[in-house]
């Protein structure tokens, strides 16, 4: 029995290193690629162990650095400030949808679980958020649109509050004349750590990651860009300048395409997987308490 228990421990761990294999091995292919000379790229492919080296697509990004660095700080600031006026509006929400003497509460929740299997399209958020509240080239295009509060963030809160806030602290402490937000931020959020933490991560993950409203809201205001959307351009610029470099008089305007996009991938994700680690406990016990009752 124990030898049999043994085995099965054995053969759990090499699945284990079998899948962190599949995790880890795209990003090293990725970066290896990233510093694959062009030519050679080009003609053997992909290569854990390439044959020659070459660093020409991060030397075609250290042209635009200062750039880099500003869409640095915009995305920061961006991710930081979304982040935080997401998790704030969902705790408001989630704890507000959790008391089940609320007035209308059913209501409230149908309207909040039908935006997950319904909505108006691109085009009418896009006539109200450019229209009537004129987000055009401003930072609050970035913020406000489609990322500023999520109903999958809303029902995942609201059911840890629930299921995981005890009936008896909240009546403690309205005996003690606590009021609801005073039950909401010394009680109910300081017990709501993993949670708070995970629906972070999955708003400062889109926020980092977003593009779309760059495209859709910054016309005019190309100081705005994010990251993510001045890597898309860097991208395009490139594309554009290797179609017309037909010439040996063009070949200054040649760049290695194809190495640059993963370069600029390695770019895009290196500071969110610098920080992941710091939220994966929470983010684990999160999702665990969230889906384990009891």
């Amino acid at each position: 029995m124990v030898g049999g228990s043994k085995l099965f421990r054995c053969g759990i761990h090499i699945i284990m290193v079998i899948l962190s294999l599949c995790c880890i091995l795209p990003f090293v292919l990725l970066i290896m690629a990233s510093i694959t000379d062009e030519a050679t790229l080009t003609l053997y492919g992909y290569s854990f162990f390439p044959k020659a080296f070459g660093f020409d697509a991060y030397t075609y990004l250290g042209r635009s650095a200062a750039k880099i660095v500003r869409a640095y700080g915009m995305t920061i600031f961006v991710t930081v400030a979304g982040t935080f006026l997401n998790v704030m509006m969902t705790m408001f929400m989630g704890f507000l949808l959790s008391k089940k003497d609320l007035p209308g509460r059913g209501v409230l929740s149908f309207f909040i679980f039908f935006t997950m299997l319904f909505s108006g399209g691109m085009v009418p958020s896009y006539i109200i958020w450019s229209q009537m509240i004129h987000v055009n080239d401003t930072v609050y295009g970035l913020i406000f649109p489609n990322l500023l509060l999520g109903a999958y963030n809303i029902i995942l809160m609201r059911t840890y509050f629930t299921t995981n806030l005890p009936v008896e602290i909240t009546e403690a402490a309205q005996m003690d004349a606590c009021s609801e937000l005073g039950i909401l931020f010394r009680i109910a959020i300081p017990l709501s750590k993993p949670m708070i933490a995970t629906v972070g991560l999955f708003a400062g993950l889109a926020y980092w990651n977003d593009w779309i409203n760059g495209i859709y809201y910054l016309v005019k205001r190309t100081d705005l860009y994010t990251i993510q959307n001045l890597l898309n351009t860097m991208v395009n610029n490139a594309q554009f300048l290797s179609a017309n470099a037909t010439s040996l008089a063009d070949q200054s305007l040649q760049v290695p395409t194809t190495s640059v996009r993963m370069a600029i991938a390695v770019v895009a994700v290196i500071p969110v997987l610098a920080v992941y680690p710091f939220f994966q406990k929470f983010f684990i016990k999160g999702i665990v308490i969230g889906g384990v009752k009891g």
